[in-house]
């Protein structure tokens, strides 16, 4: 008979300074009832919410299908999530009036406060608490952490409102996460040095504790395991093979240029995903770039101005039109990586 695991089970170890290591399990057989429908301790199969966010809006006629319904075509924007064409809804029409209102701020702070709260700005930040946060009141409580924030664009710039999208309440932002090495280690243990140079891994710590539950695990669990700790000694790797002034960003009138910026978002994406597969959160908020966003973008070969200004200058020409549609092509290009990492998982 196979061992009943608790679905919040994490493997646990004390690192050379005595610090608490602990890391959570992806689902395993082990955890569910004999229906095959519920966790350990729980009825049903716990929802999770996730809210992606990219900032400067869209070039409508290439995002907006031009069909209703469930035939549509995916628009160029819209076409790198073609493998989940029949799980996603793409809503158009919507108004939100808080964004609209007359009021301190730009339209970047006005239309930033409306979107995550439904409350106008105050011309420093949000008017009221995040939909995410008003989420994780309902669900998060029973997580190690109530929610996460994540961000990957350093940018410095801006007011409050520019660099967060998650609010506990009136000006109260919950700032992301935007350092892989950071994000890692909050999710997996205390800082030590060995790690932070990652001369040493996080798994280390937990040996015996691995040890000890996959000797009493079915051959489907024990491999299902071995290949989480697999990825997370990965993402270890890729992590320090991160230029170290990845953490160092120019001003934006200097260049705005922000290191290592796909790799940043593709291990932001997959660190996301291992909290949300261990039930370390069930609610997450993912910051692609800031609401106002004032990069170049070398890697898709647009550096001559910054993504912001591509916004304001001829853009209603057809060559501007089709630089927006690149840009944000490779933002739905993360998202789209961020969905099948999750959808990948049991």
């Amino acid at each position: 008979m196979r061992l009943p695991l608790s679905r919040r089970h994490f493997l646990r170890g004390i690192g050379l300074t005595g610090g608490a290591i602990r890391i959570g399990l992806p689902p395993l057989a082990a955890m569910f009832n004999s229906h095959g429908t519920a966790y350990a301790a729980e009825t049903a199969i716990p929802s999770r919410f996730v809210l992606w966010f990219n900032g400067n809006g869209i070039p409508e006629r290439y995002w907006i299908p031009s069909e209703t319904g469930t035939e549509y075509a995916l628009t160029p924007c819209l076409a790198p999530l073609s493998r989940f064409h029949d799980r996603i809804h793409v809503i158009s029409g919507l108004d939100n009036p808080a964004a609209r209102l007359p009021g301190p701020g730009n339209d970047h702070h006005r239309s930033m406060s409306g979107l995550m709260t439904g409350t106008p700005s105050t011309g420093r930040g949000a008017g009221g608490a995040s939909i995410d946060q008003l989420i994780a009141a309902k669900i998060g409580g029973n997580t190690r952490f109530r929610s996460l924030q994540v961000g990957v664009c350093q940018e410095s710039h801006g007011e409050s409102i520019h660099r967060n999208m998650s609010w506990a309440g009136y000006d109260r932002a919950l700032p992301p996460e935007l350092l892989p090495h950071n994000l890692f280690d909050r999710l997996f243990g205390a800082k030590e040095e060995g790690w932070i140079s990652r001369k040493r891994s996080v798994l280390d710590a937990v040996r015996d504790d691995f040890d000890d539950i996959s000797s009493e695990l079915g051959k489907s669990d024990r491999q299902r395991l071995d290949e989480h700790m697999s990825s997370i000694r990965d993402l270890e790797r890729a992590i320090v093979s991160l230029r170290p002034e990845y953490r160092k960003v120019d001003e934006p009138e200097i260049g705005g240029d922000v290191k290592d910026y796909p790799r940043i978002a593709r291990l932001q994406s997959d660190l996301l995903v291992h909290a949300l597969a261990s039930g370390q959160t069930r609610v997450a908020t993912y910051m692609l770039t800031k609401c106002q966003s004032l990069v170049r973008l070398p890697w898709l070969g647009y550096t001559s101005l910054r993504h912001h200004d591509y916004t304001h200058t001829n853009a209603d020409s057809p060559q501007a039109q089709r630089i927006l549609r690149d840009i944000c092509r490779w933002h739905i290009e993360e998202f789209a990586y961020l969905v099948q990492r999750l959808r990948s998982v049991p």
